[in-house]
């Protein structure tokens, strides 16, 4: 329920402070007095489009306030409070913008944006205005209405979840299928290049010993004269190194026999022999073992030609060529399994699918169950209001797609008198009977509905005499459930309010400001009176809106019938 409205730098508002209560509040005035400037404010806290035209002349910045009392219980209060917010002492919510475009919305003490709004003020606050008349023949809107009467929104969130999920298997089968060709290019890309490394037999460090081959094959003639050489000064030539090494070890070796101290000498001496005769063995192996073979050298350079081209291609050397070659089988491997991908997003969509039409079919089912109690229900309605011959057929059928709230299309069709076969309800009706088909539906969803707040603003169009003074009765029955707010000119249905608003423009040669009351008990009768009467009601308007009154009051204790 709101407690509290507060409005400045708005429109023509200066600023004003509507208390208020449960129950029915009528809000009145003469025309163009400023009346819808409050319902408009309601609008930017059920997260309305602001806009600096809004903006009073003069003022920098408009603001709009209320403060909402949230029954225990309700699934906004509780999303609210486990959001931070607070909740306890009522709900506070702030909107503020400023000719610069900047804005700013407090939420429970906290800042949000116009999507938070509309997700819980716009739960808690219902309007209803002469244009929401023309969306009563939208099919979106009617199908709303339906599943509002009918109660069942587990079921359709729940297939909106189950929606969601088909729609996402069915992106991931189309995105998966569609790669197809692209996957049969890759998987030959990486057969031709896993079967190039594997048939090239890449070693580690492969390459490093073949350039060291290749410096000896293509060098062998001086290989050899430089160690053939060797071989020979250091052991088998006639003045071989080896061979005087061994002539001053016989010497010394008979010196030593007479002076011990050149033994070690004799040691060393020995020693460099044996290295040399081994170093001189070593030339001569290695002299013996090279030949100059040109098909082996064009063997080795066209190995190093490969592996250098193969490097090139997967990252510059053979260790991560090796890698590469590894990653190609298990990249192989993955897209070898394509198919049973594929045969899994299907069996994936196929399920959804399955689930979805399930739960299509419960919600199809109970919405023509729910259909034929909102028509009777809407057709009480309409007899209380005068249309004791018109009926209103809500038609469930089915479409040929899926969609996030089933596959049913509804249709409210109307025939205003008996034997007439009923039609489209925005092809028939005229203005006062959207308007009470628009009442008749509120006061069905009255019970079921989330809003604690039904705002009604100036839907008795077209409408009079003992017509609105039922009108005045239905919304004085939908306020015993919930809290009602009227925007009215008929005299009729402001006799029926617990409060009475009463909205006047003040002027003068520079300014024009709005200003709101709340009416005492004499007041409202001057009120009711000038809505009969005109700016100076008759004696004869004053009377009779005291007896209005009086019969409204005998009306409210002696009804105590449930809405609908």
């Amino acid at each position: 329920m709101l407690n509290l409205l507060r409005v400045s730098g708005f429109a023509l508002i200066d600023e004003v402070e509507v208390p208020l209560g449960p129950g029915l509040t009528v809000i009145t005035g003469e025309t163009g007095a400023g009346k819808s400037i409050l319902v408009e404010a309601l609008g930017l806290l059920r997260g309305g489009r602001a806009s600096a035209e809004m903006i009073r002349a003069g003022c920098d910045e408009a603001r709009v306030e209320g403060v909402f009392e949230l029954p225990a219980g309700w699934e906004v209060r509780d999303r609210l409070s486990a959001e931070g917010r607070s909740v306890d002492d009522g709900l506070v919510v702030r909107r503020a913008f400023a000719r610069s475009g900047r804005g700013r919305i407090h939420l429970g003490g906290s800042l949000a944006s116009a999507t938070d709004l509309a997700a819980s003020v716009g739960k808690l606050v219902d309007i209803t205005s002469q244009h929401d008349q023309h969306l009563l023949a939208d099919p979106e809107s009617q199908l709303a209405i339906l599943d509002a009467f009918a109660g069942h929104g587990a079921l359709r969130a729940e297939a909106a979840e189950a929606y969601r999920k088909l729609s996402q298997a069915q992106a991931e089968l189309a995105t998966f299928d569609a790669d197809a060709h692209a996957r049969a290019e890759r998987e030959d890309l990486l057969r031709f290049q896993l079967s190039e490394l594997e048939q090239a037999g890449l070693q580690a460090g492969e390459d490093e010993v073949l350039r060291a081959e290749r410096e000896r094959t293509k060098g062998a003639e001086k290989f050899l004269a430089a160690c053939t050489r060797g071989e020979e000064v250091l052991y088998s030539s006639d003045d071989a190194v080896s061979g005087c090494i061994a002539g001053v070890v016989r010497e010394i070796a008979t010196l030593a026999q007479l002076d011990p101290a050149l033994q070690p000498v004799v040691d060393s001496l020995r020693s460099a022999q044996a290295q040399v005769e081994d170093a001189a063995g070593e030339l001569g192996r290695y002299a013996g073992g090279v030949r100059f073979d040109p098909e082996r050298l064009t063997e080795i350079e066209e190995r190093l030609f490969l592996i250098g081209r193969l490097i090139r291609k997967h990252g510059g050397s053979i260790a991560t060529a090796i890698e590469r070659r590894e990653a190609i089988k298990g990249e192989l491997a993955a897209l070898g399994s394509f198919e049973e991908g594929l045969a899994a997003r299907k069996a994936a969509v196929e399920a959804a699918l399955a689930r979805m039409t399930a739960l299509c079919a419960q919600l199809s089912e109970q919405r023509r169950k729910a259909a034929r109690g909102l028509g009777r229900r809407i057709d009480e309605t309409l007899r209380d209001l005068g249309l004791s011959g018109a009926r209103v057929t809500v038609l469930v059928e089915d479409r040929e797609s899926l969609g996030s709230k089933g596959r049913d299309r509804v249709r409210f069709q109307f025939a205003p008198n008996p034997g007439e076969e009923p039609r489209p309800l925005d092809r028939i009706a005229s203005g006062g009977e959207l308007s009470r088909v628009m009442l008749a539906v509120t006061q069905a969803l009255a019970k079921e509905g989330p809003a604690t707040t039904y705002v009604f603003d100036e839907v008795d169009a077209g409408v009079g005499g003992g017509t609105a003074e039922v009108i005045g009765r239905k919304l004085a029955a939908i306020a015993k459930h919930k809290q009602v707010l009227v925007v009215t000119h008929l005299a009729q249905i402001a006799a029926f309010a617990d409060s009475h608003v009463k909205v006047h423009k003040e002027s003068s040669k520079t300014r024009t400001n709005v200003r709101v009351a709340v009416l005492s008990a004499d007041e409202r009768k001057d009120e009711i009176a000038r809505m009969l009467g005109g700016a100076t009601p008759t004696a004869q308007a004053a009377a009779h809106a005291e007896e209005m009154l009086r019969r409204s009051r005998r009306t409210a204790k002696g009804d105590d019938s449930p809405v609908g």
